[in-house]
Order: C-alpha cells, then sequence, then structure tokens
C-alpha cells in the first residue's frame, strides 16, 4: 500500500457542509436576473385566473415545451393543477403594475380592468405582452415546497418592441438601476427614508405577530444573532449581508407578497446607502434594540415590536459615529 493511499485511508473525516439558509438562497438566486411573466388559466367555474411569476423557463424545442414553478401553499394551485392548459404572458417594461397586481393577495378579481382575451384553448392570454404562450398541460412534478407545471405549446404571438421586465436582487431592474443612481448622488433623503423604514416595517411587524410561523421567528432571532457575533475584522459586504437579512426576515415572517416586494426594494436601498454612502461601523449600542424587535415578535407583541424598530432607527441616525 503506498504512503499517499494509507494516508487518504486515515484522514480524517470531511467536516459537515454547512445547511442552506433559505434567506441567504434567496438572495443570491436574486442575482440572476429573470424576466417576469403571468401565468393565467381557468378555475373549475370557468372564471380567469392568474398570478405573478419569474420561474418561467424553457424546457424542449422538439416537442416545443416549457414549464413554470408555483408554491404549493399558493391559493391557485388547485387551479392549476385542475386546469388542462396554462397560458404564459411574458412582461414588457411598461406593465409593472400588472405584475404587482398578479402578485397582490389583497386583490380578489386580479382580472378587472386588465385587458385580455381567450386564446384558441381558451385560456385567458393578456393583451399588448411582450410574448404569450398558450399551453396544455404536459406533465406536473412536485420538488419540495414547489409543484413544477410543464406545458407544450399549442398557440403563441408576439407583441410590441418593448423591452423586458426584468427582475433583479429582488427589484425590477429599471427601478434598481434608478435607484442605485438616486442613492449614490445622494437624493434620497435620510429623513424620507427613514419615514419609508418605519412605515413599511412596522406594518410587517403587525402582521408577522398575526402570522409568522415558529421557524419565521426563528429565523429573525438568527439574523440578530449573527448581528452580534461580528468581529472587528468582518468586511463591510459581511456585515451589510447581515443587516439585510434582518430586514428580509421580518418581511418574510409578515406573509404579504405586495408588501414583500417593497421590502425587496428598500433592502436594495439599504445596500447601496451601506456601499456607497454610509459608514458601517459596528454598533454594539443598538444589540438591545434589535434583541427587543425578536422577543417581542415572540410574544405577538406588535406595539412593543413596532416601538422598538422606531428606537433602533432614531438611534441609528442620532447617535451615529462619524466614519473612520
Amino acid at each position: 500500500m503506498t504512503h499517499a493511499v494509507s494516508d487518504a485511508i486515515h484522514a480524517d473525516p470531511v467536516a459537515p457542509v454547512a445547511p442552506i439558509e433559505p434567506m441567504l438562497f434567496r438572495q443570491l438566486l436574486g442575482c440572476f436576473p429573470t424576466g417576469v411573466a403571468v401565468i393565467t388559466t381557468r378555475d373549475a367555474n370557468g372564471r380567469p385566473v392568474g398570478l405573478t411569476c419569474n420561474s418561467f423557463s424553457s424546457v424542449s424545442l422538439e416537442p416545443p415545451l416549457v414549464l413554470f414553478s408555483l408554491r404549493k401553499a399558493s391559493s391557485l394551485v388547485g387551479a392549476f393543477s385542475e386546469a388542462e392548459g396554462f397560458a404564459i404572458n411574458i412582461l414588457s417594461q411598461s406593465q409593472d403594475a400588472l405584475s404587482g397586481r398578479f402578485a397582490s393577495s389583497k386583490i380578489a378579481d386580479k382580472f378587472e380592468g386588465v385587458a385580455w382575451r381567450a386564446g384558441p384553448l381558451g385560456m385567458p392570454v393578456i393583451d399588448d405582452c411582450l410574448a404569450s404562450f398558450e399551453c396544455s398541460v404536459h406533465a406536473c412534478h412536485e420538488a419540495g415546497d414547489h409543484d413544477i407545471f410543464i406545458g407544450e405549446v399549442k398557440h403563441m404571438g408576439g407583441g410590441g418592441a418593448d423591452h423586458a421586465l426584468v427582475f433583479y436582487k429582488g427589484a425590477y431592474m429599471m427601478l434598481a438601476e434608478s435607484l442605485r443612481t438616486l442613492v449614490i448622488q445622494g437624493r434620497l433623503g435620510t429623513a424620507d427614508l427613514d419615514e419609508a423604514y418605519r412605515t413599511l416595517y412596522g406594518t410587517l411587524l403587525r402582521l408577522a405577530c398575526e402570522r409568522a410561523s415558529e421557524a419565521e421567528l426563528e429565523a429573525v432571532e438568527k439574523a440578530v444573532d449573527a448581528i452580534e457575533r461580528h468581529q472587528p475584522s468582518d468586511t463591510r459586504a459581511q456585515r451589510i449581508e447581515s443587516a439585510s437579512r434582518f430586514f428580509c426576515a421580518i418581511a418574510d415572517a409578515g406573509h404579504n407578497e405586495a408588501l414583500m416586494l417593497m421590502a425587496q426594494t428598500m433592502t436594495a436601498i439599504l445596500r447601496e446607502r451601506m456601499t456607497h454612502v454610509v459608514p458601517v461601523l459596528p454598533r454594539p449600542d443598538l444589540f438591545p434594540l434589535r434583541r427587543e424587535v425578536a422577543r417581542c415578535l415572540r410574544r405577538r407583541d406588535a406595539g412593543g415590536a413596532v416601538a422598538a424598530l422606531d428606537e433602533l432607527i432614531t438611534r441609528l441616525r442620532k447617535d451615529a459615529p462619524a466614519a473612520a
């Protein structure tokens, strides 16, 4: 037996791989720009239904197959599972309002006021989209917490020459680029941003006190733990990541897709400000306030959680140390 083989046999076992953190997984997936589509079908009563989706993908040319994935927790999973077909409507930049409309859980009739027509298969095809694909259901597969629907394209059509609506790092790419420019140029006022944070995350905290699962409460607590564990040698990028996770965890716990989109945009602003504008320095004086937010969430104390967040934002601005 050679020394190399002997050494390999007696080598220490491979260290266990750290589990994948859902929030970081989502953030890293956001580094891949995706188009935005509205997926439509008809429910058991023949009514048009639909939702916003960025998981659309091509599968095969022969036969022409496409797919999208749908959360098993979606209220429309039953409608799509029972339907014989569906339509993929690719949105343009000028149709960002449609994206928000079909993503909102607050709008009962998503098609009210929306121009659409029935395609040859009877599926709802939205007017003026960049492209549309009307499909018959080819297969459906379970995959973790999603179902994957594969459709065979039976009819398709193209629209105008506008640019596609693109989602990137938690915001529409056009919006994300505009926000980055505004932040770097200092044209987004601190007072206005603080007011926006208080309003948005105050609402999300109230919702989280009603809706958060045990796992989501733990995610907020872990985000607080991560901030408190930072060492002086940690990089700016590591501190930005931890701060972002804290707010992302609150948004997830609120269970409101429309507000979550707004929160993702605010996170994009936070990242740009911490990267280009404000100093990212250790603030152990703020640890108790973040911890109080997590404790109040655990107690389902909405008033306490909102008050702690408000004080956190106030102290962050008022007592911020000068950059080194």
